[in-house]
Order: structure tokens, then C-alpha cells, then sequence
């Protein structure tokens, strides 16, 4: 099989996507044996990052709009360079490939919470979503709750959906020595104690409740609140004052987008995260905090729920209140925290990149 992985988003803003485009490419070409990997780039700086690798071979595709190197380009490569399979690690696929398809749904939040997508995407879900998914070939499917959003909004059938859950990198199965943390607590300039938020900021994220709910029992208590990332990716640059409107603002640290090789130490050294999104198809902080015995706050529904199980402080997200109590019991009960940490340790066991790229080679190859 010739099978050819499109990368245009691999120069996207940084989160899970490209968390999961680097880890499941990496993973796919560690296990793979026997079929030759065509990776495809928008950016020549991208190229060279896979340079030498056997059975892989790294394709150029520069400039273009999005639609124009998706619909355009693309298909000229899969006819130049005779591609069998055209995987997308997120959503969009040429709608004229003459090759088998499959792309990967990270979620649905634009039909679950239409009203928190901006214009264009608004459109871009409507009218060329549908017919990504009914073009394919087969749908990878993050979650079993972006399963059954792909079934209810998409009416796509069962049998093309394969669930298969994000891995979990190594680094944060590693605990790290007291030495390493207190470098990273100095690097950062991070309080002896604090509540850690994780991620970017935009509507399904919550951010202006868990503010409110933080405001009612951080500060009184002692315990800062840490926002590493942080930034509005979209609708959301009003949120970012909360803090200030809350009157809290002195609480409230924010350190930037942190690297991944960085953040087991944040997990490590906080006293729980805080997740309280209105939607997630997966969550991925929620798995590193288990992972990294971090004890976690978050939804009582979608994909928090459903990657949480037993192992986290349940909340309803759209109560100031329910979420304030939360973080009260995930400070201050001793016994439940302990329990949380060690069923997360054992729930992060699951989440491995390896089985990940495994469960998605074998749908590859059954096209």
C-alpha cells in the first residue's frame, strides 16, 4: 500500500490536533513495515523532518489556499505519486481523490455548539463537512460521544465510524525528581501552590465560569491559579479580563503556551486541573493530568466524561456554584483526592500512541 498522509495543518496554532498529527505520524511510521508512506507538505520548512527514514518519502505541495492545495493539489499528487490510501489526521479530504479515503473527527463541537463557531467555519462546517463525510472511505472517530454526533448530525453509518482514542506520550508517564520540578517552579516564576488550567481559551472552554467558580474559593484559600496557554483562539478575547472584572486578577498567573516537554512538571507540581469545559470530545490535559498523578475537575458530559470515568471530580459546567464546590472538595478532601489520583494512574494506562497507530493501521489497510 501506498498510503499518503496529508500535513497542511502541521503549521496550525498549537493544541491537540497537532499534538495528535506529530505523535500518530510519528507512531504510524515507527510500526509500519511494509507500505510506503507519502507524507505531503505545504510548508518547505516541513521538510527534512523525516529525511532518511525508510519507506518514507516526503512531498512538497507549496502554496495555495486551503481549498485549493485541498481540492487541487492533493489529487494531483495522489495521481503523480500513485496513492493507494489518503489519510487526513484532521478533518477534509479531496473530494475528487481517486484513491480510498479516511480523515479523523477531533470532534464536534460547531454542531453540538453552533452558536461558539465563527462565521467561516460556520460555513465551512455546513456546506463541505457533510461532504467530507460522506466521501470517506472511513472516519476515524476520537471518542465514542463524536461517534454519536457523527451518526446524529452527519447521519454517517456505524460501520464506516472507527472509534479509536488519542495515546498519551511517555513523558508524562515519568515522574519527575524534586530537583527538576524546583527548576521548572524557578523557570516559571510558579507559586509554591496553585490550581493549573490548560489550554487555549474560546466558548466550549468555559473559561468565564471556571473564573467565577475559582474567584469564589482560590484566592480565600491561598491557592493561585495558573493559565498555561491560555490565549483566545477565537470569540473569546473578552474572557481574558475575567480575572480583572473578577477582581482577582493578582491570583491569576499566566505563564504562555507551554511545550510539551514542560508540562509534566506543571501537572506534577499543581494541585489539580481544572477542566470544566461545556464541550470536549476528548480532553486531552485530562489524560495527562491522570498521567501524571494530578488530581482533575472537570465535565459532567461529552468526552470529559467519557476519557474521565471515575477517576475526576464531576461538575456541571454551567453552574458557578457546582464547579466552585468542586474545586473546594478537590482542595481540601484528602481521601478523595487519593482516590482520584489512583484511579487516573490507572485509566492513563489505556492511552498509549503505540495502540493508537496500531488501531489505525488496520483500518488503513482493510480499504
Amino acid at each position: 500500500m501506498r498510503l499518503g498522509i496529508m500535513l497542511r495543518h502541521f503549521d496550525q496554532h498549537e493544541g491537540g490536533v497537532k499534538v495528535y498529527t506529530r505523535e500518530v505520524v510519528r507512531s504510524l511510521i515507527e510500526l509500519n513495515r511494509r507500505h510506503e508512506i507519502i507524507l505531503l507538505f505545504r510548508n518547505r520548512q516541513r521538510l527534512g523532518t523525516y529525511q532518511g527514514v525508510d519507506g518514507v518519502q516526503e512531498v512538497l505541495l507549496e502554496g495555495g489556499s486551503i481549498l485549493y492545495w485541498d481540492q487541487i493539489k492533493v489529487p494531483r499528487a495522489v495521481r503523480d505519486h500513485g496513492i493507494d490510501v489518503l489519510f487526513n489526521p484532521k478533518y477534509s479530504i479531496p473530494l475528487r481523490a481517486r484513491c480510498k479515503t479516511s480523515w479523523v473527527c477531533h470532534g464536534m463541537d460547531w454542531y453540538a455548539m453552533p452558536q461558539a463557531s465563527a462565521f467561516l467555519d460556520r460555513l465551512s462546517h455546513r456546506y463541505l463537512v457533510p461532504r467530507y463525510a460522506n466521501k470517506a472511505d472511513a472516519l476515524i472517530s476520537v471518542s465514542e460521544i463524536t461517534t454519536e454526533h457523527l451518526r446524529k448530525y452527519l447521519n454517517v453509518p456505524r460501520e464506516r465510524i472507527h472509534t479509536i482514542y488519542s495515546g498519551l506520550s511517555d513523558g508524562f508517564r515519568a515522574r519527575l525528581s524534586p530537583e527538576q520540578l524546583e527548576q521548572t517552579r524557578k523557570r516559571f516564576g510558579l507559586p509554591e501552590r496553585f490550581l493549573l488550567y490548560c489550554g487555549a481559551v474560546y466558548p466550549p472552554k468555559n473559561f468565564t465560569r471556571l473564573i467565577q467558580a475559582y474567584a469564589k474559593v482560590g484566592p480565600a484559600q491561598g491557592v493561585p491559579l495558573v493559565i498555561a496557554g491560555g490565549g483566545n483562539r477565537y470569540l473569546s478575547e473578552h474572557e481574558l479580563d475575567e480575572p480583572k472584572r473578577q477582581k482577582i486578577a493578582d491570583w491569576v498567573k499566566w505563564p504562555g503556551w507551554i511545550e510539551n516537554k514542560d508540562l509534566p512538571a506543571f501537572y506534577q507540581l499543581a494541585e489539580g486541573l481544572l477542566l470544566p469545559s461545556l464541550y470536549e470530545s476528548v480532553g486531552m490535559p485530562i489524560m495527562e493530568a491522570m498521567a501524571c498523578a494530578c488530581p482533575v475537575l472537570t465535565s459532567d458530559r461529552f468526552g470529559t466524561k467519557e476519557i474521565a470515568g471515575d477517576a475526576a471530580v464531576l461538575v456541571n459546567p454551567e453552574s458557578v456554584d457546582a464547579i466552585a464546590a468542586g474545586i473546594d472538595r478537590l482542595l481540601n478532601d484528602r481521601e478523595l483526592r487519593a482516590a482520584k489520583v489512583a484511579a487516573g494512574l490507572e485509566r492513563s494506562r489505556r492511552f498509549t500512541w503505540s495502540h493508537t497507530a496500531s488501531e489505525l493501521m488496520r483500518v488503513l489497510e482493510s480499504l
